[in-house]
């Protein structure tokens, strides 16, 4: 029998009632691809407006991303608020900041109601090697009108150079709080959306016509207009969830995006790390790598969970939340969270819901999807393209579904991923993650 169990503690303690597929062709004034936290908390808002959306889910309610999560909601967002203000001026980064903040706030207000372990919680970014990034930060968070504070000494055990200390911040249970924002949504599981053309939305078990869609997929199912394919790229990251560790007191992450994350949850400690591209070629087994930190860092812990979950990144580190493009007037989409789904996914329901509306948004601009920064973007950008063009033009015969990038083994998974989009495969070569829509044919 094994020690652990291979699954995030949410999905192994929360089970969420399952709804029928779609059976027949219907119609709805709003339509919402995807059942996570995006879509379910877009969903929920419209309700409170008295709009009664129709929600689909390709599989079962929150069975992709968001029941990964480590669930830490907060608008500290790594170190990207110094970076912010050079690329965006101070006006935009405090609308970014504004915009995280007042869902930090939503979240607060909803969760008195809902119990789903929900704690208020400092959060720090810390460092090992430059303190005058950290200092840079605390700077442009006051800046902007945070109580930021300089600390040099946590619960962590071991030292760093400083951190970045943003107060009442929080953590929860994201399945739990799910299961009960979702009792009153209209949902369709094992609907998945293949197609949309003049507002229809073809599924595998009907048809549904819409005035408005929301395309909440973690990764958009249409490549044109919008071209997200060429404006994002996807990563993995993993976590253990052990017990006996430290109250560690706070959520934490490491600048270094090789580092360390950690928060606690009931009788466990989180720790996670081991970021990489999806696709990226590793002969190593990140778990163990983990395993390996934990045992150096916490050698008193015994592992409970592991999980492994995976993340949309924009160019530019700020989600694109809004209209899908100028040539959709009427289809919006949430992508693009930089690993801060939960506090993203409440900000896009709350712009999402006022553009349906017609309600004007105030941070609507920040995260617009019809954007461009060049100085944001040119790094990335250029890292992304090169990856692209690499392994569109690698040599082998196991190629994505998706655009026909070539697919490079995970051995820490046992899984097949495409190192240019983020599709992924059982070894068998069924779909486990998009933007691929089918599966392809191992042997080939």
């Amino acid at each position: 029998m094994e020690k652990y169990i291979n699954k995030s503690v949410w999905s192994n303690e929360v089970t969420i009632e399952n709804r029928e597929n779609l059976k027949n062709n219907i119609e709805c004034d709003v339509l919402i691809i995807g059942a996570g936290m995006a879509g379910i908390l877009t969903g929920y808002m419209l309700k409170q407006k008295v709009i009664n959306p129709v929600i689909i889910e390709a599989n079962t309610i929150c069975s992709g991303i968001t029941q990964n999560t480590t669930a830490k909601i907060s608008a500290h967002h790594n170190l990207i608020y110094d970076k912010l203000i050079k690329n965006f001026g101070i006006e935009k980064a405090k609308l970014y900041l504004d915009a995280n903040l007042e869902a930090l706030k939503q979240y607060n207000l909803l969760c008195q109601n809902i119990e789903c372990d929900f704690e208020e919680k400092d959060s720090y970014i810390y460092t090992l090697t430059d303190k005058d990034k950290i200092i840079k930060e605390v700077d442009a968070l006051n800046i902007l009108g945070a109580k930021a504070e300089l600390v040099h000494d946590t619960p962590l055990p071991f030292k760093i150079k400083g951190a970045v200390k943003l107060p009442s911040q929080a953590q929860f249970n994201p399945l739990k709080f799910i299961k009960e924002i979702s009792k009153d949504l209209r949902i369709f599981e094992h609907t998945m959306a293949l197609s949309i053309d003049n507002m229809i939305v073809t599924t595998n078990n009907g048809k549904i016509k819409a005035h408005n869609i929301v395309i909440c997929t973690h990764y958009p199912f249409i490549n044109t207009p919008g071209y997200y394919f060429l404006r994002m790229y996807q990563e993995r990251s993993y976590v253990l969830a052990v017990e006996n560790g430290p109250n560690v007191d706070g959520i934490y992450i490491d600048e270094d995006s090789d580092g360390f994350s950690f928060r606690n949850y009931n009788n466990l400690l989180f720790i996670g790390g081991c970021n990489h591209r999806t696709g990226k070629s590793v002969s190593y087994n990140e778990f163990d790598r983990l395993r390996k930190y934990a045992s150096k860092h916490f050698p008193n812990t015994t592992e409970k969970y592991h999980w492994a979950t995976q993340d949309c990144m924009s160019l530019d580190s700020i989600p694109y939340i809004g209209r899908f493009s100028s040539k959709l007037p009427n289809i919006y989409v949430a992508t693009g969270f930089n690993k801060w789904g939960m506090t993203s996914s409440m900000v896009s329901s709350m712009i999402i819901s006022d553009l349906i509306l017609g309600k004007k948004n105030e941070y609507e601009s920040v995260f617009s999807p019809n954007r461009f920064n060049l100085k944001a973007s040119s790094l990335n950008l250029a890292t992304h393209t090169f990856s692209t063009i690499t392994h569109f033009v690698k040599p082998t015969t196991k190629r994505c579904a998706h655009l026909g990038c070539a697919l490079t083994w995970n051995n820490t998974e046992k899984t097949w991923d495409c190192p240019c989009h983020g599709s992924r495969y059982t070894k068998d070569g069924k779909v486990i993650d998009n933007p691929t829509q089918k599966g392809i044919n191992i042997n080939e």
